[in-house]
């Protein structure tokens, strides 16, 4: 990518080393302290990867402005997404020891440099997870996510035919971007990264402005859920509840969702919020039951309308998968994408959200191409795209973030936050976490947990 955002610790610089200069002439510090770091010295708190399984809170330099078009975000809150626990695994290639998480954050501007016209210091902000330049072809028509001067890597180039845009927090594949569960950020392109959030919406709903929402937004819309459509949901995480409650939005007649295993009591969990909604627990089927057939006989044989991934590619249901996960002869198992191509009626549509980094073995490719189904990439999902749309619907009240909110936490805590979330702990479906700067808690925020 062509700029690094970084954090700089007093003991060991975070990223790689040395100083780059990108191809369109950026300058892409990496562990340059005297130079990089804020000239005042202060340090910061920060979440950091430590390797496979293993993360850590660490005290860091704050971060200085390098470009003319930084904003540097003084962070109210932040937040775990099930994708950053991709790093964690360490399914995603080219994480460095040190690297900060996150990216999805808000918060108020600090400082802003000189090229800044839209924020002022002083400003509440929401950062889009993607990082875009806001003047190539694609941002040029709001598909941010591809932005073409965010991300020089060569490997993604390699691997994908293609890169996307720069992802802050979320790995050198992405850009190596320092990320947001840290006390202070540096933004690239602010104008363009940040979007202004009203004094009528609270920092506890703006947040999820980053990603969550945007992306099951994108899932949705993207998929083409319609009026009277049944849909079909694989996971019953945050970005899973939130296309449920999208999917009754764009007029679906029914939607299903599906989970089990150690995460089974989700669906319980998003029932109870959504009361229309109709739940399949992989886990308890009937000996010879598959969730083709179950999705089958729930819809008078014929399937269903639409299926959406919001899982991800990581997690092998069956020993095949598993081992062959596991002796790296694919990274991505394929057994949720054939349920879904299966369980679909002709003609019908499957989108992939949830994350897929590589490549899979026992595609049914033979069940897409005679019943013409449509399999659909929903890609990172272009944030500057929705997002405005979206805060309309949360200060008109038709959307309300909070409903997937379980806990509120502290920054400090987040080693064993992160530890807890990753083991599906019962009743942590997405959290909340605050930092020195943060505001008391909104109405119908959680009570502070503390770990």
């Amino acid at each position: 990518m062509a700029l690094s955002q970084v954090a700089f610790k007093v003991e060991q610089a975070l990223g790689r080393g040395g100083e780059a200069v990108s191809e369109q002439g950026i300058s892409n510090p990496s562990n340059n302290v005297s130079r990089f770091a804020d000239p005042s010295g202060e340090r910061m708190k920060a979440v950091t990867w430590q390797g496979k399984n293993t993360v850590k809170v660490e005290e860091t330099f704050k971060p200085a402005i390098v470009e003319p078009a930084d904003i540097i975000v003084r962070t109210t809150g932040t937040t775990i997404c099930g994708s950053d626990l991709h790093l964690i695994h360490g399914v995603v290639m080219e994480m460095h020891k040190g690297d900060i998480l996150g990216h999805e954050f808000c918060g108020v501007v600090e400082s802003v440099g000189p090229s800044i016209t839209k924020l002022k210091p002083g400003d509440r902000v929401v950062c889009s997870f993607q990082i875009a330049c806001g003047q190539c072809r694609y941002c040029a028509v709001k598909l941010s996510s591809q932005c073409e001067r965010t991300n020089d890597s060569t490997i993604m180039n390699s691997l994908y035919g293609g890169r996307t845009s720069g992802i802050i927090g979320y790995s050198h594949l992405m850009g190596g971007y320092a990320g947001g569960q840290a006390e202070y950020v540096r933004v690239p392109f602010g104008d363009v990264n940040l979007l202004k959030i009203p004094d009528n919406v609270p920092d506890e709903k703006a947040l999820y402005l980053s990603d969550v929402l945007c992306t099951s937004w994108n899932c949705v819309v993207d998929t083409g859920v319609a009026k009277g459509d049944v849909v079909a949901i694989w996971g019953a995480g945050p970005i899973g509840q939130m296309c449920a409650e999208m999917s009754f939005i764009n007029g679906a007649s029914r939607v299903i969702l599906i989970d089990g295993g150690d995460a089974s009591w989700r669906l319980e969990w998003v029932k109870e919020r959504i009361p229309k909604l109709e739940t399949v627990n992989y886990s308890d089927l009937p000996k010879g039951e598959s969730i083709t057939s179950q999705l089958k006989k729930m819809t008078g044989g014929q399937g269903v309308d639409v299926a959406l991934e919001c899982a991800a590619g990581e997690y092998a249901k069956g020993w095949a998968h598993y081992f062959e996960l596991l002796l790296g002869l694919e990274t991505d198992t394929s057994e949720i994408i054939n349920e879904m191509i299966t369980s679909c009626r002709a003609y019908g549509r499957c989108g992939v959200t949830g994350a897929y980094v590589g490549f899979t073995n026992h595609f049914n490719i033979g069940s897409l191409m005679e019943r013409g189904i449509r399999l659909i990439g929903n890609g990172q999902a272009p944030v500057h795209k929705y997002w405005e749309k979206l805060l309309g619907m949360i200060e008109t009240g038709e959307l309300d973030p909070l409903r997937m909110v379980s806990h509120r936490v502290v920054i400090d805590d987040m080693d064993q936050v992160y530890m807890k979330y990753n083991s599906r702990e019962k009743g942590m479906q997405k959290v909340y976490v605050q930092t020195k700067f943060s505001a008391p808690p909104c109405q119908g925020s959680p009570q502070l947990t503390r770990y």
